[in-house]
């Protein structure tokens, strides 16, 4: 037993370095973190001065481009009217909607078409035709089939998050390391246990890419969407006050759907973190 005892901190020293990934240091990664913030407030303030700047040296036509200032002032007014929320809300709750039931619907079924071939080889041609076929294109079908309210612009936005979470999905299984599924072959695990132990986890980061690319198409597609009769919606606001000249509103209405992205898309990367804690980080 003392043998042991004495020999145990000689195989702790002769552990592989890799059990002992170095780490940057606490004060070196929140400089990091804070250089990185600095420089991504110095591009957006760059940007904000020159819009700022442009208009007022005669450098744009004021009229169609004002500062940046006035945009905020135009902003303001239509938030503290109730305008640019209930817009806001209206546009959220078909882009959330639609986009959730891409992810619902997508998921599995990548899934499914990328671990069973047969499935594959059934429904391979369809989406061979469908994924071609951009969205935007059949908002008129969708608009003759289901009207002009709201199941059109939930359709839409459903039909055209759908690709990039499907796709995605599909590549991911296919994509699988042969030799984790050589290695977890080996130790005979069933088909149920290899495709929960091994195939979803393996795909989980590349699913999320698909998720967050779908994110961003539900935002951009249904303003355009909104701008086909639609009574309420940023795509509404954006196109109203383009048709009425009022120009710092349509740029407020651009900004707030520019927000909106940004912030979906950190929420996305978040959950993506959270999902994918067990990766290894490059250059650890």
């Amino acid at each position: 037993m003392t043998a042991l005892l004495e020999a145990r901190p000689a195989v702790d020293e002769e552990r592989p370095t890799r059990d002992r990934v170095k780490r940057p240091s606490l004060p070196r990664r929140v400089a990091d973190a804070l250089l990185t913030a600095v420089g991504k407030v110095a591009a957006i303030a760059v940007l904000l001065a020159v819009w700022e700047t442009a208009p007022r040296l005669g450098l744009v036509d004021a009229t169609f481009l004002p500062p940046f200032s006035t945009v905020v002032d135009a902003w303001w007014r239509l938030a503290t009217s109730g305008q640019l929320l209930d817009n806001t809300g209206a546009s959220l709750a078909r882009s959330l909607s639609g986009f959730g039931l891409a992810v619902a619907v997508a998921v599995p079924l990548g899934l499914l078409i990328g671990w069973y071939k047969p499935v594959a080889t059934l429904l391979g041609p369809l989406l061979e035709v469908f994924r071609n076929t951009a969205a935007l294109a059949l908002l008129p079908v969708f608009v003759l089939l289901l009207g002009i309210g709201e199941t059109s612009k939930i359709a839409i936005v459903f039909y055209a998050c759908t690709w990039p979470i499907l796709l995605n999905t599909i590549s991911a299984v296919r994509g699988v390391d042969p030799t984790l599924l050589r290695l977890a072959k080996s130790v005979d695990l069933s088909g149920f246990r290899l495709f929960q132990k091994v195939i979803l986890p393996a795909s989980v980061p590349t699913v999320f890419t698909g998720i967050r690319l779908a994110g961003a198409v539900s935002i951009l597609v249904l303003v355009a969407a909104e701008m086909v009769g639609a009574k309420a919606g940023l795509g509404y606001l954006i196109n109203a006050s383009q048709f009425n000249f009022a120009i710092p509103q349509m740029y407020a209405g651009i900004i707030t759907i520019s927000a909106i992205g940004v912030v979906f898309n950190q929420v996305l990367v978040a959950l993506e973190r959270r999902f994918t804690s067990w990766r290894v980080p490059v250059g650890s």
